[in-house]
C-alpha cells in the first residue's frame, strides 16, 4: 500500500464501489487526530450478482471484485471494468501473485479454486480445494495460495505455478472449526479467524499444520482480519459489534472497541485500523506510538452522515 494515502473500497449493494479517500497519513501521531474521511466519488459497475471480498493490486491501479457467477477487474483510474472473468459459481476472494502473473480465484460452491492470467484475465484452469473455497490470501514466507473452506473446516495449499489443468493443492491443515479471513506475517505464520470457536489459529506454513489457538476474549464470532507486522498486532472484527486487538506473539488481547453490526473485514494502513461493517459504518481507530490503540476518527453511514468519534487511552 501507499504509504502517503490510503484507498478504502466498500460496495453497496447498489452495484456502486464507493471510494473513501484520505491524504496525506504520513505520520502517526497526526494521523487520526485531525483528518475527516468522507466520499469523494463513486463508480458505476452494474453486471448481475453480489459480492464477497474486494482486492485491490499492489499498485493501487486494479481493484478486483467477486461477484458470485464472475470476477470484475475494475479500472481504478478509469472507473470501470477492463476484464470479467466468468466461471464461478460462488465465488468469495482473490490473491494476486504476480511473480508468476496468476491471480486465483476461490470458489465456494465448485469447492475450487480458479486461476487465471493477471495480464489478459483469461482463465487457466482450475485447482480443487475443499467444501465452501471462501477466504483466499497469498504467504511469501511458504510461497503458497491458502484458501481457508468453512465447512470443510480446513486450509487449502496450493503452489502459484501449480498446473491448472491437472494440478493438486499441495498440502490440507485440519483447522478445528470454521474459518474466516486470515492474515500471513511474512514470518511463516498465518492467522486465521475460526468463526464458531471463537478463536483465532495460528498455522506454521512451513510445518503446514496448527500450531496455536487463542481465545479472541470479549470478541465473539471473528470474521474480519488484518495485521500490524511491525508492531505484531492483529486486528479481528467480530460479529458482536466488537475489534480485538491481539498480540501475535503469544494471543494475548491488549484492547477491545465498539464497532459497528455485522464486520466483514478490517483493515490496517499506516498507524490506522478500518472495520468496515454491513450496517453501512466504518470505524477508525489509531494505533498511538508504543502500540497503544485508540478508537477515533469518524465512523459514517452509508449516507454519510458522521456519529461521534470516541477515543480510549
Amino acid at each position: 500500500m501507499r504509504s502517503l494515502s490510503l484507498r478504502l473500497f466498500v460496495l453497496s449493494l447498489a452495484g456502486v464501489v464507493l471510494v473513501v479517500f484520505c491524504p496525506g497519513l504520513n505520520g502517526l501521531g497526526r494521523a487520526a487526530a485531525t483528518t475527516h474521511y468522507k466520499l469523494t466519488s463513486t463508480m458505476k459497475l452494474g453486471g448481475a450478482g453480489g459480492w464477497d471480498y474486494a482486492t485491490l493490486d499492489e499498485d493501487g491501479k486494479l481493484l478486483y471484485v467477486t461477484r458470485s457467477t464472475h470476477t470484475m477487474v475494475v479500472s481504478v483510474a478509469a472507473g470501470r471494468a477492463v476484464h470479467d472473468i466468468a466461471g464461478q459459481q460462488r465465488s468469495h476472494g482473490v490473491a494476486l501473485v504476480p511473480a508468476v502473473g496468476r491471480g486465483f480465484i476461490s470458489d465456494g460452491k465448485a469447492g475450487a479454486v480458479l486461476v487465471f492470467d493477471l495480464n489478459s484475465g483469461a482463465v487457466l484452469g482450475k485447482v480443487a480445494a475443499a467444501d465452501d473455497a471462501d477466504a483466499i490470501i497469498y504467504d511469501p514466507a511458504s510461497n503458497r495460495v491458502l484458501v481457508f473452506c468453512g465447512d470443510a473446516h480446513r486450509m487449502v495449499a496450493i503452489a502459484p505455478d501449480v498446473d491448472p489443468h491437472n494440478g493438486k493443492a499441495s498440502a490440507e491443515v485440519e483447522l478445528g472449526g470454521s474459518p474466516e479471513f486470515a492474515v500471513a506475517d511474512g514470518r511463516g505464520k498465518v492467522f486465521v479467524n475460526i468463526a464458531d470457536k471463537d478463536l483465532v489459529a495460528v498455522v506454521d506454513t512451513q510445518q503446514m499444520k496448527v500450531i496455536a489457538r487463542w481465545a479472541t476474549g470479549a470478541g465473539r464470532q471473528p470474521t474480519g482480519m488484518s495485521m500490524d507486522r511491525a508492531s505484531r498486532r492483529l486486528f479481528v472484527g467480530c460479529r458482536n459489534k466488537k475489534l480485538v486487538v491481539m498480540n501475535a506473539d503469544d494471543g494475548k488481547v491488549v484492547a477491545d472497541f465498539p464497532i459497528g453490526a455485522i464486520v466483514d473485514a478490517t483493515a490496517f494502513n499506516n498507524g490506522l485500523v478500518f472495520a468496515s461493517c454491513a450496517d453501512g459504518t466504518l470505524t477508525i481507530v489509531r494505533e498511538s506510538v508504543g502500540g497503544e490503540v485508540r478508537a477515533g476518527g469518524d465512523s459514517k453511514d452509508r449516507d454519510g452522515r458522521a456519529h461521534n468519534g470516541r477515543r480510549w487511552a
